[in-house]
């Protein structure tokens, strides 16, 4: 008969390489890796070759860069979603279309299980199978952390050892990293400690801001519905215009936080995450909005954007929820269309300038030279209408604390003013 095949979402990294050769060897499965190329920076011939040394039967790389950008990536960026105000969902928004790649790869396959190598502290292994259960709920999964014998990563380095699997990680360097064309994180080793400042030799992406040149960077960004396309006035495709904003940014040293998150499965966990590209776009789009936007809209969008990025972050991608919401987002972004001036130096990313055909921002009302098209008349009318319930509120107060004798004569007062009018 022939053997069961076991899917195994595989990086070749330390937790994934053990495991290709764990599976084989404890459930004598046939093991069909699958790297997704979301960005990172590897030698993908070199995993597939790995893969194969370490137990796989067979190889999958899938480039899934720029699927990620549009499917994934750009629906945030325009919801403007950000975890805990700092984090800008790298690796959350990465895990649902890996998932749904294993998925179609197993169905390829007719493979009735897929195995991953997140730990069960981690918010990975939730997001890897809610998205597994919401694509094909009749697939197994295989998540070893949660019961093989193995207690922590100088185990599995070990094991390495013993079966002759190649690693980078040792004892003395044993950070958990996860990159993509977004970003790249950076936990585990002396970050456990929240006292522990993170040395610059941590940086993969960017320079440290003090490195950073002295003479700022300007870039312009043009947006066509809240979805960025073009650099400096030159058209780009997706893979092309976020690769050249992480060079801007990194050179720059944009995009570095140092932050303690609450994870999903209920404890804190403090990680060090370099996104430069994405940190200016977040910067750019938020300020092309404030041109654009009405009050109303901005500030239900804000409360829509708390909601997308504990959904994504949750790994509850494909859900309902938050398809409505990227409806709604999406409905905002019909003219969030125009340029904006980025200036980057030494760490910042701010905007220096901004334009748009859709503009709300009318110079003729909002300056505060002499102009023709507004009377400072009405603000009178408005002031009072728009107190008004604050001082029907002082009133009534008084009344029960002061007496009517009182009342009486502070009602004669207040309409004497002129104010109310029976």
């Amino acid at each position: 008969m022939a053997k069961e095949k076991v899917i195994l979402a595989y990086s070749g990294g330390l937790d994934t390489s053990v495991l290709a050769c764990w599976l084989k060897e404890t459930y004598d499965y046939d093991v069909i890796a699958v790297c997704c190329n979301a960005g990172q920076k590897e030698d993908f011939d070199a995993v597939e070759k790995k893969a194969l040394a370490t137990g796989a039967v067979k190889a999958y790389t899938i480039d899934m860069r720029e699927e990620f950008i549009t499917d994934y990536i750009w629906p945030t960026l325009k919801a403007g979603a950000i975890y805990e105000g700092q984090y800008m969902l790298g690796t959350s928004m990465a895990r649902p279309l890996m998932a749904k790649k294993l998925v179609e790869i197993a169905e390829k396959e007719e493979a009735f299980y897929i195995a991953h190598g997140c730990t069960g502290k981690g918010n990975d292994q939730v997001r890897f199978e809610t998205t597994i259960k919401a694509l094909n709920p009749a697939i197994k999964i295989i998540a070893p952390w949660r019961f093989w014998d193995f207690t922590s990563r100088e185990d599995l380095i070990e094991y390495a050892k013993a079966h002759d699997i190649p690693i980078s990680q040792t004892t003395e360097k044993i950070y958990s990293r996860d990159e993509n064309i977004w970003h790249i994180s950076h936990e585990g080793g002396e970050l456990e400690n929240p006292w522990n400042e993170h040395l610059d030799t941590i940086h993969v992406l960017s320079v440290p801001p003090e490195k950073a040149p002295d003479k700022p960077t300007y870039v312009d960004i043009d947006f066509d519905k809240g979805i960025p396309v073009a650099i400096n006035g030159e058209k780009m495709d997706p893979v092309s215009l976020l690769t050249k904003l992480n060079e801007l940014g990194s050179a720059n040293g944009v995009g570095t936080v140092d932050i303690i998150e609450n994870r999903l499965v209920g404890m804190k966990s403090r990680g060090v995450y370099e996104t430069p590209g994405g940190t200016i776009l977040f910067a750019a789009h938020s300020g092309l909005e404030q041109l654009i936007l009405d009050r109303d809209t901005t500030q239900y969008k804000n409360i829509v954007a708390q909601k997308f990025a504990q959904l994504v972050y949750d790994g509850l991608w494909f859900t309902p929820v938050r398809e409505a919401i990227s409806a709604f987002v999406d409905v905002t972004q019909k003219e969030v269309t125009g340029t904006v001036k980025m200036k980057l130096y030494k760490g910042s990313a701010t905007v220096a300038a901004r334009k748009s055909p859709y503009s709300l921002y009318n110079e003729e009302f909002a300056t505060f030279s002499k102009d023709e098209v507004y009377d400072q008349h009405d603000a009178e009318g408005f002031r009072n209408l728009f107190s008004l319930p604050l001082k029907i509120r002082a009133i009534q107060k008084q009344t029960v604390e002061g007496g009517a004798k009182e009342h009486e004569a502070l009602e004669r007062k207040v309409l004497k003013g002129g104010d109310f009018v029976r």
